[in-house]
């Protein structure tokens, strides 16, 4: 599958339909089948411990898929989630931003399949992995 955006159109883009993620997230990869986000972790991402939150990690594992989904099919805003699954696995380290790897798994007409990987910035193993599943709109 080929990209029909770079990651800066990407991102322009992003804060044109979802003005209120450009604090948080900057698209850093988009090829076609690979996507990686970052998350930049700050005060109101953290729960008590000091730890980033669940919805913030959920956050970031939906934009990412979003984004993987519209590197591939264009600017189709009203694509929505259906579905996710989402395993916290380990927790983050404090202090460093979260890095999404995202996988393209299937692109059909009407659903879109991805698979999240999250990780704390510079950490080899993930702390979460969510598999996303996005409505497409009829054309």
């Amino acid at each position: 599958m080929q990209a029909v955006m770079t990651a800066e159109e990407m991102g322009a883009w992003l804060e044109q339909v979802f003005p209120q993620v450009k604090d948080d997230f900057v698209v850093e990869h988009i090829d076609g089948v690979n996507t990686v986000m970052r998350m930049m972790v700050q005060e109101r991402h953290l729960r008590p411990g000091g730890t980033v939150s669940g919805p913030s990690m959920f956050a970031l594992a939906d934009v990412s898929a979003y984004v993987a989904t519209m590197a591939i099919i264009g600017k189709e805003a009203l694509t929505v989630t259906t579905n996710c699954s989402l395993d916290f696995m380990r927790k983050p380290e404090s202090g460093k931003d979260l890095i999404a790897k995202t996988q393209l798994l299937k692109l059909g007409r009407t659903l879109s399949v991805s698979n999240v990987l999250i990780y704390s910035e510079g950490s080899a193993m993930p702390v979460a992995r969510a598999n996303m599943t996005y409505a497409i709109p009829p054309k």
